[in-house]
């Protein structure tokens, strides 16, 4: 599917993995509608690649469907990424055998609201916008590409709300990818590894973290490099034969129990 003088649609995409998917659409002469909080980052991206910013919490329809039709106002709406996410570490039980200690269930169901619940509100919405577009030569109307995480299969101490969220996303790809058919829009997740995020943080306790999770990548052994992702994110809009895929993009890395 050739993206030149379509929309797309970047959940996430003011920073980390979804301004680079950003900016890698723009560069193929998308225009991008940047869905994500933070305004002032959003909105100086936009500037910078012609894009739009629409401030939007994935949590609320109305804001999704708010960036979907400014997406679809702007050009054909061919393609949407969803890159928003958090994480909430906390361990399962408490140390002290107490109820009152054990995983907040408020925090677990937001993590899910945000990662899962969010993901599939932009499929369903963007993928509606998609279906009443005339399908193109090869039969396609859309895509979409998710972000799910290696936490999906490889979950450490404390990230059992991530690791469900992520797992979620995994599991729906191909049902949706099944129910999308029909309308000859596609679907793809991507697990990405250790990549260099603000999600990281600064400092020494930061290069203490990334030093060590280094030693769990197999080849190349570094973390990898937002544009790294931003590439596998436009193999999957553009190639056609690409559909229902979950792909690890994680140096043959596999995460330990624990982090440090």
């Amino acid at each position: 599917m050739n993206l030149e003088g379509t929309s797309a649609v970047v959940t996430g995409g003011a920073s980390g993995l979804g301004e680079a998917t950003v900016r890698r659409l723009a560069k193929a002469g998308v225009t991008v509608v940047i869905a994500d909080l933070q305004s002032e980052r959003g909105t100086a991206l936009a500037d910078e690649v012609g894009g739009i910013f629409c401030r939007v919490d994935v949590t609320d329809t109305d804001d999704i469907i708010a960036a979907v039709e400014a997406a679809a106002a702007a050009a054909p709406l061919r393609s949407a990424v969803n890159c928003a996410g958090i994480g909430i570490p906390a361990r399962t039980i408490g140390r002290d055998g107490r109820y009152e200690s054990a995983h907040d269930l408020d925090s677990y169901r937001r993590v899910l609201d945000i990662d899962l619940v969010g993901t599939f509100d932009m499929i369903r919405i963007a993928a509606t916008a998609m279906s009443r577009l005339e399908p193109l030569d090869s039969g396609v109307r859309g895509a979409i590409v998710n972000t799910a995480s290696v936490a999906a299969e490889d979950g450490q101490i404390g990230q059992a709300a991530y690791s469900s969220a992520k797992a979620g996303i995994v599991g729906m790809t191909l049902p949706i990818a099944r129910d999308l058919g029909a309308v000859g829009i596609r679907i793809n997740t991507i697990l990405p590894g250790y990549f260099l995020t603000p999600a990281y943080g600064t400092g020494p306790k930061s290069e203490e973290i990334i030093a060590k999770f280094t030693e769990d990548i197999v080849f190349p052994r570094r973390f990898g490099r937002t544009e790294e992702f931003a590439s596998l994110a436009y193999e999957l809009l553009t190639n056609d034969y690409l559909n229902g895929e979950s792909i690890r993009l994680d140096a043959a890395a596999r995460m330990p129990p624990k982090t440090i």
